[in-house]
């Protein structure tokens, strides 16, 4: 075994402290890298709180992780020592389940592996995540990543970058539609440059008014403030898709409403409470409601080298892991844009 440093939580009501763990010695198809840039999502901070039920503990979270390779098994051949790779929000599935064998991992039927909080396909060995020094993993959940960008602003594309662009791929987004996206943070600001560089129009719907320049900086092509009722109805029935990124409770009802026939309106963030959605909203314009997770590994790997021809990454402030717990309290009040990453050096 592999002695590792990094920080964890032991329960929901304690804060992040250092923690030593054990990761497994490199294995034939293992890759090990050194862990130099981990991003702070918002879903971390849901996790080591137990905001969603089931958490495990002690959990070590993390899982935008970016790094340089160390070791690799006898039988790897896609990295070799020296290599900038990436491990996103998953380190394994079952393989060959109807979604694995199609690349979408992420839909594994017998449940894929998490990089953090979750359990290996054993279904016993409990995984740790990128809040850590090194880690161990499969090189098939290994991802190339270019030199050519700012490693630090990479990280974030593991999991912000990834659940934006994988529905504006499944749905084909491009030159000649109408997209709105709604919530500027983490997950909409990658929105934002991914529909613009696909080709699309791109509109911020937003109640903050102060965000309207860093929307358009961004890439939108225009900005809608929704607590103006005459800015809404001048966009009503106007929107091919909608990306919602917003995980705080809010009415769909409204939005379905800017949806254009045929409209969908694809939901990225999680709210925690279910939300009414009124039937005629739906059937008066054949418009649908969609949910969209992370994207597979081909997919992610389409999505780092796209990033990397078009020199896209994520906005970020670089802390040290010392001040995670003050990051949370910010992201919390929107007080970050757009990501917050570690800097692994500093552990």
């Amino acid at each position: 075994m592999i002695d590792v440093k990094g920080y964890a939580v032991q329960d929901p009501h304690s804060p992040l402290a250092p923690f030593q763990f054990e990761r497994r010695e490199v294995g034939p198809h293992d890759v090990q890298f050194d862990i130099l840039y981990c991003g702070v999502c918002h879903s971390d901070l849901h996790q080591i709180r137990d905001e969603w039920g089931g958490s495990i503990f002690p959990m070590v979270p993390g899982h935008e992780i970016v790094g340089r390779v160390t070791a690799v098994g006898d039988h790897v051949n896609k990295f070799k020592v020296g290599d900038l790779a990436g491990v996103g929000c998953l380190v394994d599935s079952c393989r060959h389940c109807a979604n694995c064998e199609d690349g979408l991992e992420q839909y594994c039927f017998n449940g894929a592996s998490q990089t953090y909080n979750g359990r290996e396909q054993d279904k016993k060995t409990p995984t740790y995540g990128g809040y850590s020094n090194l880690i161990v993993v499969h090189e098939d959940f290994v991802l190339h990543v270019s030199d050519k960008l700012d490693l630090a602003a990479v990280a974030p594309l593991l999991c912000a970058g990834i659940t934006t662009y994988s529905p504006l791929r499944h749905w084909k987004v491009g030159a000649g539609h109408k997209v709105a996206v709604l919530g500027l943070g983490g997950l909409g600001h990658m929105a934002v440059k991914f529909a613009a560089a696909f080709g699309a129009e791109v509109t911020m719907l937003s109640t903050s008014p102060s965000k309207e320049e860093d929307a358009k900086r961004l890439g939108a092509h225009k900005f809608v403030l929704t607590s103006d009722p005459e800015q809404v109805k001048a966009v009503t029935g106007y929107f091919d898709f909608t990306i919602d990124t917003v995980s705080a409770p809010h009415d769909y009802n409204m939005y379905l409403g800017l949806l254009k026939t045929n409209g969908v309106h694809i939901c990225v963030g999680a709210p925690p409470t279910p939300t009414e959605v009124l039937g005629f909203n739906l059937i008066g314009g054949r418009k649908s409601i969609a949910g969209s997770m992370i994207g597979g590994l081909p997919e992610t790997q389409e999505m780092l080298d796209f990033c990397a021809e078009h020199n896209i990454v994520s906005d970020i402030e670089l802390i040290p892991m010392q001040d995670v717990e003050t990051a949370y309290e910010r992201m919390l009040k929107g007080d970050v844009r757009y990501r917050f990453v570690i800097d692994m050096s500093t552990l």
